[in-house]
């Protein structure tokens, strides 16, 4: 099943989304990669600055997704004021269902 983890960060912190960002990218490298991740990319503020970030991803479960999403290296370094993981069902434009 498809999750889509929903992330909104901490106000003021874009300087540790910045610090991290290496190692959250190599880590989204690598969901990529193992065929878990469909989609991801960072939410922006009316500056067009970074202030959030969406992936889906798939996993066996709300848990297993749940699980996944606290590897982000962003999460471990406390740059999130919230995270929400919720199926997802893609209807329009899957590239698997084409």
């Amino acid at each position: 099943m498809i999750y889509a983890v929903l992330c909104t960060d901490k106000p003021d912190h874009l300087s540790v989304r910045m610090e991290t960002r290496p190692a959250h990218l190599a880590w989204v490298d690598r969901l990529n990669a193992d065929g878990i991740l469909k989609i991801a990319g960072p939410f922006l503020d009316d500056e067009g600055k970074s202030c959030g970030s969406m992936l889906l991803i798939e996993a066996g479960s709300q848990a297993d997704a749940e699980a996944l999403a606290a590897e982000d290296p962003y999460a471990k370094a406390g740059l999130f004021a919230k995270t929400e993981v919720r199926p997802f069902k893609w209807l329009y434009n899957n590239p698997e269902e084409a």
